[in-house]
């Protein structure tokens, strides 16, 4: 896909990867919707996209609200005129144990309500937007499209991450389907799945804790937002990825 002048919308695009995907598209030349519940942070990214030369709009948006989320892509197509990709990146955590034992006794256990709120930010939000994008895309009858969904390598399955884990390999699954199923529409569906990334809330870890993570990855760093957004540009301007994950994690598994 030939990025320059694309539609783009990407979800969580208020910080993190998803700030960093959105100007790496923007240098591209992609307009850039960008969705979120926090007003300050897309306005960041906003003026961020704008000063690497392209256009971006705001949208708040709660990824698990069916109503909202129909709404929302309505809007874009409207103030943009279409839209050819989308970045599936809202995302939480609400990490525990699924029991935790002390002295042969449980003193804890992961709440439902943990589970089924991770679980509707991270897999129900990106059915929703991939939903609503690829319906547009259809209807509107563009050349090629993109679905690129953020999972995280937890979806192997990850300590003390049942909600997250579970919520990233049901996003690995559901995109391989719709590679299957929107393929005839010449519309592509990908995976991205993050190691240890530096984002805000790595940063704000104890200096002994991070130095801990890097010594885990064979490269021996922690990865920065860029490299994910490095991938994601690949998989947009790579017209034959489709139906895969790829795993950017410095060689570091689960």
């Amino acid at each position: 896909m030939e990025l320059n002048g694309k539609i783009v919308a990407i979800t969580g695009g208020g910080r993190g990867i998803g700030q960093s995907v959105a100007v790496g598209l923007a240098k591209k030349g992609a307009k850039i919707a960008i969705l979120d519940l926090d007003q300050d942070a897309m306005a960041t990214t906003k003026a961020l996209v704008e000063a690497a030369g392209s256009e971006a709009r705001v949208y708040q948006c709660n990824v698990a609200d069916e109503e909202r989320v129909e709404s929302t892509f309505n809007r874009i197509v409207a103030d943009f005129g279409s839209i050819e990709g989308l970045v599936n990146n809202a995302g939480i955590l609400r990490d525990a144990q699924l029991i935790k034992v002390k002295e042969g006794k449980v003193v804890n256990k992961m709440s439902a309500d943990h589970f089924e709120f991770v679980v509707d930010v991270h897999m129900k939000g990106t059915f929703l937007c991939a939903r609503e994008a690829a319906a547009h895309m259809v209807e509107l009858g563009v050349n090629e499209g993109c679905i690129v969904s953020m999972s995280s390598i937890a979806y192997r399955g990850n300590f003390g991450q049942t909600n997250y884990s579970a919520a990233k390999a049901g996003i690995v699954s559901m995109s391989r389907v719709w590679a299957k199923e929107l393929g005839p529409y010449n519309i592509r569906s990908m995976v991205v799945a993050p190691g240890t990334i530096e984002t805000e809330l790595l940063r704000s870890m104890p200096a002994d804790i991070l130095e801990g993570f890097a010594k885990m990855v064979p490269l021996r760093r922690i990865g920065a937002t860029e490299n994910i957004a490095q991938a994601v540009e690949s998989i947009f301007e790579n017209s034959y990825l489709s139906g895969d994950v790829m795993e950017i994690h410095g060689g570091f598994t689960i």
